[in-house]
């Protein structure tokens, strides 16, 4: 990751254009997230369709890669962010909303080899600050999942564990099945 600009507010942020790979707004401060490699972009392609897969003919969530959210005054953007579907930002007539000001209900991020991981557990500690009912954490090189819960509570996976999913998605799934989706 790397810091771009020192000091500037969320809405002089929000006016810049877009970059690749999208830059962040926290604590007033602009970071541009790393470029993804192989691994994480398997992964973050795996859970965004198992997750949808089930969730999305139920309607009951949806998840999406690389959005922007906007909210808490940051704006952010996990490499997953899951949305229950009656919170799915809409337009009127009923069409997906482009500009999503709300928290996800759940946020996955994906270690990457230049991520700090403090810098991403703030993210996602700010997420369950504001209203994320669930988070995870995975760190590629070591195949586990730290995943964070209500209240804050912090919980780290590995082998076996039965990962937490959102209440209502029909899903199950462990740590060593996640990273299985590494070898082809």
């Amino acid at each position: 990751m790397t810091t771009l600009v020192n000091s500037i507010t969320l809405e002089a942020f929000l006016q810049l254009p877009e970059t690749k790979p999208a830059s962040e707004y926290i604590d007033g401060k602009i970071t541009q997230k790393p470029m993804p490699q192989g691994e994480h972009s398997r992964l973050q392609g795996k859970l965004v369709s198992t997750i949808n897969g089930v969730a999305e003919p139920q309607k009951t969530a949806l998840a999406f890669p690389e959005l922007r959210c906007i909210f808490g005054g940051v704006t952010i953007v996990p490499d997953i962010a899951v949305f229950r579907w009656e919170r799915i930002p809409r337009e009127p007539s009923g069409r997906i909303a482009n500009r999503f000001e709300t928290y996800p209900d759940w946020v996955i991020e994906i270690l990457s080899p230049d991520q700090t991981q403090a810098k991403v557990l703030r993210k996602l500690l700010h997420c369950s600050q504001n209203g994320t009912e669930l988070g995870w954490l995975i760190f590629p090189e070591d195949a586990s999942i730290l995943t964070i819960l209500p209240n804050q509570r912090v919980e780290m996976l590995t082998g076996t564990d039965t990962l937490p999913i959102l209440s209502n998605i029909d899903l199950s799934l462990t740590v060593e099945q996640v990273f299985s989706w590494l070898n082809l």
